[in-house]
């Protein structure tokens, strides 16, 4: 079982590695990728070093799986080159998602879709990965009619740049700015760019991203999307309009049985999600469960996860065993 990691220097592909390692995935060969300034330095995999290779090296090893988090232009060029030679991409940038010909995929919502004839997979974004997780059992029992999203996003989802200005800001040291405004003591309603429509691209992946997923068209999604002074774990409060009537005690009940899922509710001892306890954690945290009293059928929940685990790195290790389980690779 040869693997390589593209963009193995990144924040998400050294999470990447990690989660390899933690999950014990069955790597006979390991192949670290990442670009032509970085090709020979080494990177450490299961108290091994191994030289990182540049692409066309790591095509010619013709690993068995390549999972990518390396910019989606990187993808559009050498994913395909990677799938000419058998390889399966699990691809964690935007590049791919919304292809028609191409699976979107968070195992525990739809990995049914996966067949081996697929060879580029791709990961969704990790705001919508957290939301359909939480979601998916409701949607069986309830049918999710419509959804109101807000996102308080850390900064890790943008990348280095943005902890390093955090950080910078905090020290009140200069820096290079990777947002247009301060981030510390600030929250910004601006991820990704805006589009003709009045939304950020952030906001119209969580639309599309998330009917696709739950292979549901008719599903109503309107969302805004913050950029808030968090190192890592993003948040969502989430208002959910379904078509059947629901009870509280089934809502939790169908939430603690849901994989990947951790249900914290219990507001009297101040016990609810919170970005800082999603740290290094795979799951799903959900709780301030309550009904929205203003119309029927219709609940208001949190939702938070570690944008670097479950949003990127994590799910896409659960593809690949999943591949790997289900023999499709």
């Amino acid at each position: 079982m040869k693997v390589a990691v593209v963009g193995a220097t990144g924040l998400v592909g050294t999470q990447m590695i990690r989660v390899l390692e933690e999950r014990n995935f069955p790597v006979t060969e390991f192949i670290p990728v990442a670009s032509e300034k970085s090709i020979g330095k080494k990177v450490s995999f299961k108290g091994k070093d191994y030289a990182i290779v540049g692409m066309q090296d790591a095509i010619d090893m013709k690993p068995r799986i390549a999972i990518f988090s390396a910019g989606g232009g990187t993808s559009k060029t050498w994913a395909p080159r990677f799938a000419e030679v058998g390889t399966t991409v699990v691809d964690n940038s935007s590049a791919w998602r919304m292809e028609p010909n191409i699976k979107l995929v968070v195992p525990e919502v739809n990995a049914h879709v996966l067949e081996k004839t697929d060879k580029i997979i791709a990961n969704p974004n990790c705001s919508t990965i957290q939301m359909v997780v939480a979601l998916v059992g409701m949607h069986k029992a309830y049918k999710v009619s419509r959804i109101v999203v807000s996102t308080y996003q850390s900064v890790t989802g943008t990348g280095k740049k943005a902890v390093d200005q955090l950080m910078n800001e905090r020290k009140g040291t200069p820096g290079e700015m990777a947002y247009p405004h301060k981030i510390d003591l600030n929250a910004l309603p601006h991820i990704d760019v805006f589009l003709d429509n009045g939304y950020t691209k952030e906001e119209m992946k969580m639309v599309n991203e998330t009917r696709k997923i739950m292979e549901d068209d008719s599903i109503r999604v309107t969302a805004t999307t913050v950029r808030i002074p968090v190192i890592g774990g993003h948040s969502e409060s989430i208002n959910v309009e379904f078509e059947k009537e629901f009870e509280l005690t089934d809502v939790r009940r169908i939430l603690a049985s849901t994989p990947g899922v951790v249900v914290m509710d219990d507001p009297k001892n101040n016990v609810y999600p919170m970005p800082i306890l999603s740290h290094n954690r795979d799951e799903v945290f959900v709780g301030r469960l309550r009904r929205d009293e203003t119309q029927p059928k219709t609940l208001n929940m949190w939702v938070v996860s570690d944008n670097l685990r479950k949003g990127a790195a994590t799910n896409a290790i659960q593809i690949a065993e999943y591949l790997v389980q289900k023999k499709l690779v």
